[in-house]
Parts: C-alpha cells; structure tokens; sequence
C-alpha cells in the first residue's frame, strides 16, 4: 500500500511544484520588502529623535509579541473593513512584510549600535554628514554583525510563509494538506514538504556562511 501511494505522490508531483513556485513568490516578494523596511526601521531606531524610537518600538514590540497567524487574519479579514482591500496573495506579501519587517528592524538597530561610537565621531570629524557616516563607515561595519542573524531571520520568514495557506494560497503547505486527504499517507507527504521547503532554505545558509568567511578574511 505504502508503494501505492508513494507513485500516486510522484505522479502528482507538478502540484507541488506549483506550490512551492507560490511559496517562493510569497517569500522572496517578501523578504526584498521586509528588508528594505526593516533597513528604514532599523536607521530610524538608532536616531536621536525619541518620538521616532518610541512609535518604532511600539510597532516591533506589537509584531514580536503576536503570533504572525493573527496578524495575517487582522490584514486579510479587518482591514477590508477599514476601506483597505485585498486579494488573498497581496495581502499574505503586506502581513509578512510587516511582520519580517519588526524582526529585521531588531537586527539592523543592534548591528548599528555594536559599531563603536567612536567610528561616529571619526567619521563626523572627517567632513562626512550623518547619512555619509552611516552609508560609507557604519553600515559596512555593522554588517558582519547584522548578515548571519538577517539570513537566520530570512529562513525564518520562509518557513513562516506556510502560515498563508489559512486564507487560501495554494503554497506548498496548503499543496500538503489538499494532497493527504487524497493520499492518506501523512508522513510520506509532509517529509516531501519539508524536503522542498529545506530546499528554498538551504541555499540561503550556505549564502550566509560564504558572505560571512569573505568578510572575515577582508578585516
């Protein structure tokens, strides 16, 4: 029997690999998004304006102290009800982007304040402005501390995006539960997910660790 299922599986093979094309769209549209707003976040909480500090706290301690399913459900189910619509895909991109958003604005701002101070004050003292001094002499700096956990965070979001299956994207999560009510072999179909959703993650790692041994050898 179990052979049974396991060619019924590979027979319906295509249908997970759509859905992992769903899951990679969803994911890496929202990793680009959320990087850029957890970049923007993250400058912003290093500031001297502490308006700016205390707003961005509020948003990451709200996005790290709810579950993402939440969060999800408030995008896709509320928000209509405030005049914002939504299809079922930009809303699942918009709920990640927030949510990868708040844990990336974390890993920017620590980065940026384990760069000493007196890098500031060098740069300042040189001519630069602030923003050069950020461009050209913090963020380079800041990056071997922000790259490895940014990457950790990365893999992370990807294998949150399983959580957009509950409003109806057909990712590859939601491929698995369709499939085993086909194929009453739970076990057989879920390591095929994981199997697949290991393989989005893993170059991502191995990314991490070449990005992070170049940096070394450079200081």
């Amino acid at each position: 029997m179990t052979q049974f299922y396991f060619h019924k599986l590979v027979q319906i093979l295509p249908f997970f690999l759509k859905g992992l094309w769903m899951t990679v769209q969803v994911s890496f549209i929202s990793l680009i998004l959320a990087t850029i707003l957890g970049f923007i976040t993250g400058i912003l909480r290093t500031s001297k304006n502490k308006l700016i500090q205390y707003l961005i706290g509020i948003y990451v301690f709200i996005i790290r102290g709810t579950p993402f399913v939440v969060q999800i459900f408030i995008v896709f189910f509320v928000f209509p009800d405030w005049g914002i619509q939504l299809g079922a895909f930009s809303a699942a991109i918009l709920a990640m982007t927030i949510m990868g958003g708040g844990f990336i604005c974390e890993i920017i701002a620590g980065g940026i304040d384990a760069v000493d101070k007196g890098q500031w004050e060098a740069a300042i003292s040189s001519g630069l402005t602030s923003v050069q001094a950020l461009r050209f002499v913090i963020i380079p700096q800041s990056m071997k501390t922000i790259l490895p956990p940014l990457v950790g965070e990365y893999v992370l979001l990807i294998k949150d995006s399983s959580v957009v299956s509950v409003i109806g994207i057909m990712d590859l999560t939601r491929v698995g539960w369709v499939t085993v009510a086909r194929i009453p072999e739970g076990l057989m179909v879920f390591s095929l997910v994981g199997i697949l959703y290991f393989a989005i993650s893993y170059p991502l790692i191995l990314l991490s660790n070449y990005l992070e041994k170049r940096m070394i050898v450079r200081a």
